[in-house]
């Protein structure tokens, strides 16, 4: 039986989870998602692993994998780093065992992630530094809009006459808006438009991967954005692709379980690898 914890620092907020894992079997014991907001990621990393192992009733020196991933390759008091595209892959298909693709929205970016049904990357494609279909774009528009965050989706979905944002790059597509609001579009009209623009470039990038069928999940802190998953959808139905997206109440944790069951994976094959040694 193996104790682990996984820790996914975003650029938009720090995950923590703990799980059990024993043989096949994996329990979520407990989990903590903090926005960073100016605060001291690492800082934030210490009070995730210390919370979630006070909502377990764990004590620290049971635990024996510590995995970061995102983030957070200098936290010191960390066992082992997983990049996030292994973990973000292992934890969707945990959450979701059927889905075939990954989709990750974070604060500063997108990619989509082909995998098999361990988790296991088949093909990846992200979208390029500066692209406006990130999480950070959106909250800055919403805001120059004066929208609260949790409004977007529920807004976006009441759009009547969309008007899509053309331009791939953030500063460029924040231009557009503003000549959209002097033009007195509608908040809701505008949003669904940058829905449907980022939407697009999500399509694009998951036929770029190879998938041709099946379920793509959605993880990061996009995922639970109501408007941008119904935009997703609408652009599926245009391009004819017989792939269902979906999401999970969960899915901002995608990149921390992939982490902890990484690192209880890591542990397993090194104490296995010491045991060989003694013997």
């Amino acid at each position: 039986m193996t104790y682990t914890i996984g820790i996914d620092i975003g650029s938009g907020a720090v995950k923590s989870v703990l799980f059990k894992v024993d043989g096949d079997r994996h329990e979520w014991l407990a989990k903590r998602c903090e926005r960073i907001r100016r605060r001291d990621p690492m800082q934030l990393a210490e009070e995730g692993r210390n919370d979630v192992l006070a909502d377990a009733g764990i004590d620290l020196d049971q635990v024996d994998y510590i995995a970061t991933t995102g983030e957070g390759e200098n936290v010191k008091f960390a066992t082992g780093h997983f990049y996030s595209m292994t973990t973000h892959a292992r934890g969707g298909v945990y959450l979701h065992p059927g889905a075939r693709a990954i989709v990750d929205i974070g604060a500063l970016n997108g990619r989509a992630i082909y995998v098999d049904e361990r988790g296991k990357v088949l093909a990846y494609k992200m979208t390029s530094q500066c692209a406006s279909g990130s999480g950070q774009f959106l909250e800055n528009i919403a805001r120059y809009l004066g929208v609260a965050v949790e409004e977007i989706g529920p807004l976006s979905e009441k759009a009547e006459n969309p008007e899509k944002v053309s331009s791939i790059c953030a500063v460029l597509a924040e231009t557009d808006v503003i000549n959209m609001v002097s033009r007195s579009i509608a908040p809701s009209d505008i949003l669904k438009g940058i829905h449907l623009s980022m939407a697009s470039r999500i399509v694009k990038l998951l036929k770029v991967t190879g998938i041709k069928e099946g379920t793509a999940l959605m993880t990061g802190g996009l995922a639970l954005d109501t408007g941008l998953l119904a935009a997703i959808r609408e652009e599926m139905a245009n391009e004819k692709a017989n792939v269902e997206v979906v999401n999970h109440p969960d899915s901002i944790y995608a990149g921390a379980i992939g982490a902890a069951l990484w690192g209880a994976f890591r542990h397993e094959k090194l104490a296995g690898l010491q045991e060989q040694a003694i013997a």
